[in-house]
Parts: structure tokens; sequence; C-alpha cells
């Protein structure tokens, strides 16, 4: 080979070299996030993928079963979820998330330790799960609109059966919220494993089935916003935008006195996860106080981050922070009952549900 050949073919390598790379440095590490819908501000994604370099992928769902129907059948690998409380129990059960030293991360500090108390419930030692959001599912009304129908406002989870209200009731879409107003209805455990109790509270919600306008999730609140619908069963955290959105009407959140579910969701790490590191650093991040602060204005679920509650304190004032819709009593958390892992029972509930929906 002659000197010109040679310093061509040279040439011709470094460039090949180069070329590689700049591709290999313009590749990103790739973050996969499943998270409910409406729970999150988006340009937090955004901020993510400048801090870290990388790309987030971010999918929704809109139940935890459907959740775990994707997760379990590893039909897509996440690095986050988002379940909550029961279906997080279940996955620690059947051995599907990561644990770790949760205390390694930076924000951690700034979680109320009555949160991480209820949590120890079913993550003992808390190495699975780092608190999102809470709330507590109970009821709201639109007292313009019963008012002018000339309707009573409901007080406890019985009221909804009564006839006036046809067309009126708006239900969850989700089998344990269902059930849950069916067992409670009747002052049972929404965690019941009495079969009994199950069918008794399946029975009831079939019969109240011609009184319901729609059986939905997310869409809920516009439907409430838009007057469609007078009376629905709401997570809390979804009444500040009800009545900022429906202004033209009053509301009035409840907790029936049969009592009512209190609820976490949670950040967790699959054991299957493709990017521990990277799923840290995005757990991490949600727990800064602004990032939580930008959070909790998209959403206005409560939250455990108290360098963001001191935050909405300085901006907002008490009274935001004592609103028991916004921000459930931790210490009289007795009166509240948490989902639990139903175990093999569960199928019972589904049997239940599909009966109900069928």
């Amino acid at each position: 080979m002659n000197f010109k050949k040679a310093k061509l073919l040279c040439l011709m390598i470094l460039l090949s070299l180069v070329a590689c790379t700049k591709k290999t440095d313009d590749i990103k590490e790739k973050l996969y996030v499943y998270n409910w819908g409406i729970y999150i501000d988006k340009s937090v994604i955004g901020m993510f993928q400048d801090k870290y370099n990388c790309e987030v992928i971010y999918d929704e769902f809109d139940t935890n079963e459907e959740m775990y129907a994707v997760v379990s059948s590893n039909a897509r690998v996440y690095d986050v979820l988002c379940p909550t409380d029961y279906m997080i129990e279940k996955m620690i059960n059947q051995g599907m998330l990561y644990e770790y030293d949760i205390k390694e991360l930076s924000n951690y500090k700034n979680i109320d330790k009555r949160i991480l108390k209820i949590i120890s419930s079913f993550d003992k030692n808390n190495s699975y799960v780092v608190p999102y959001v809470h709330s507590t599912l109970g009821m709201i009304y639109n007292k313009s609109e019963l008012d002018r129908k000339g309707l009573p406002y409901p007080k406890k989870w019985a009221d909804m059966w009564y006839e006036g209200y046809k067309g009126e009731l708006l239900m969850q879409d989700a089998m344990r919220d269902l059930l849950m107003v069916g067992l409670k209805k009747n002052k049972y455990s929404l965690n019941t494993k009495n079969q009994d109790e199950l069918d008794k509270a399946t029975e009831d919600l079939i019969l109240q089935k011609p009184l319901v306008n729609a059986y939905m999730i997310d869409d809920l609140r516009d439907k409430m916003v838009g007057g469609n619908g007078t009376i629905a069963v709401m997570y809390s955290g979804e009444v500040e935008y009800i009545e900022t959105e429906g202004s033209q009407y009053q509301y009035e959140y409840i907790l029936p006195e049969e009592g009512v579910n209190f609820t976490i969701d949670a950040w967790v790490i699959p054991k299957n996860a493709q990017n521990v590191s990277l799923a840290k650093k995005w757990i991490d991040f949600m727990l800064e106080p602004e990032i939580a602060l930008l959070n909790f204005d998209e959403m206005h679920y409560g939250i455990a981050n108290l360098k963001t509650i001191e935050l909405i304190r300085e901006r907002d004032g008490e009274d935001i922070i004592k609103n028991e819709a916004i921000f459930p009593n931790l210490d009289n958390i007795d009166c509240y009952e948490l989902y639990r892992d139903l175990g093999d029972f569960e199928e019972n509930y589904n049997v239940a549900y599909k009966k109900i929906k069928s």
C-alpha cells in the first residue's frame, strides 16, 4: 500500500471513529414512567429531562388493575410506577418491586413522618415506597342544582339509593372504588373477605344502576363541572378543580358518616426496571419542594412534603392547609380505612365488579 492510500485509509478510520463517538454521545438515557392520568405538571417532565440530559417516556393508566396487568405481564417494562397503597402491597407480596435504602434520597427528609407511619402498614421497613399524593374518596354534590330541583343534600352513602336522585349520580368506574360504596353503605369493611357481605354490596350496587348517570374515572370531574350530574363519588384532590372550573355552581364535599377510604399513591421501582439509577433521581426530583409545588398546583391532592406545605402556607395562607378536602386530617386517621391487598380473595371482587357492570 502506497503512502497516499495509507494516509487516506487512516483518515477514513479516524472520521469513522469520530462519527461513532458523536453518535454515542448523542444517545440519551431513557426513563420509562407509568403514572395516573392528569397526575403531574407536564412542565416538570421537561425540567427533569433538561437536568439529567435524558428522555422520559411517560405513559398513563386509568386504574391500578390496568397498570398491574401491563407490568405483571411484561407487556412493557417501566422504571418508575405510581400505584395506590393496596396495589403496592400486592406487588411487594409478589416480589415485583425493587427494595433499596430510600433514605439515600437527598429529599427524603422532607416527608411527613405521619405518612411514613401509615405506609409502614404495608411497607414495613419503608424500603419500597416514596409517597407522592394522598386523598380521601368521599362524595361531592352540586348544591345549586339540588336546590333548583328541590332535592335534599346527601349525608351518607346510603342516600345514593334515593329514588329522587335518578340520573343525578356519578360513580367511579374502578373495581375497589365502586365496591367501596356498596360495602360502606352497609357499614362493612372495604377490605371484607366475607362473601355474604360482598354479595350484599354487589346486589345493592346492581339495584342502584337505574339511578346512575355514568360510571367514569377522570371524566367525572368534567361532568360535575358541566352540571351533567349533581352527586359524585370523588377523590378529594378533584374538589379544587371542580369548584374553580364550575364556579357558576356551589359545591359541597363530604365524608359520608359510614366511613371513607384514605388512599396513598406512591412512587415505586419495579424489580425489572432497566434504569434504577435514573429512577431514583426521578423520585428524588419529585420530592424537591418547588417541583412538588408545581405538581400540587396541577392536582390539588394532599402531599406529604413538609417543605412544600410551608411554601403553600406562605403563598396561600393557613386556610388551604386546614381544608380537609385537600389535606385530610392525619392526626385522626382512625376514621379512615385504607384499601389492603386482598390476596386470592381479590378474584371474588373481580367477579362482583363484572356482575355489576354486565
